[in-house]
């Protein structure tokens, strides 16, 4: 059993006016991930015009407990208006590196998608 749970996404504004909607989330939702119970690293990245994000948890329970709360939940149900991109979480037995991190998230992601 693999000793941590790693979220890595990926996402691509649709267009540059959806910025200020795109932050008025994305910050609330970082906060909150790095005060969640079970998280051991939050962390973002911009790279070629994508905004990453990569959090690392103690199990796949403790993110799933975040994932569809608070902040976040309204982030995820506003990005697919205004941003496209792809999410992978994986079991790991170290805290990747971002180049391994953007390795996984481009072999195995999936496209981003909303739920309720």
């Amino acid at each position: 059993m693999a000793r941590y749970h790693v979220s890595v996404t990926g996402l691509r504004l649709k267009s540059w006016f959806h910025v200020v909607s795109f932050w008025r989330h994305a910050m609330p939702s970082y906060n909150q991930a790095r005060e969640a119970e079970g998280n051991v690293l939050t962390d973002v990245l911009k790279r070629k015009g994508v905004h990453h994000t990569l959090t690392v948890w103690e199990s796949e329970t403790a993110m799933k407990r975040f994932l569809y709360r608070g902040a976040h939940r309204k982030a995820i149900m506003t990005f697919p208006r205004i941003a496209t991109g792809t999410t992978w979480s994986y079991g790991a037995d170290e805290i990747p590196s971002w180049p391994q991190a953007l390795a996984e998230l481009e072999k195995h992601g999936r496209t981003y998608t909303a739920r309720g």
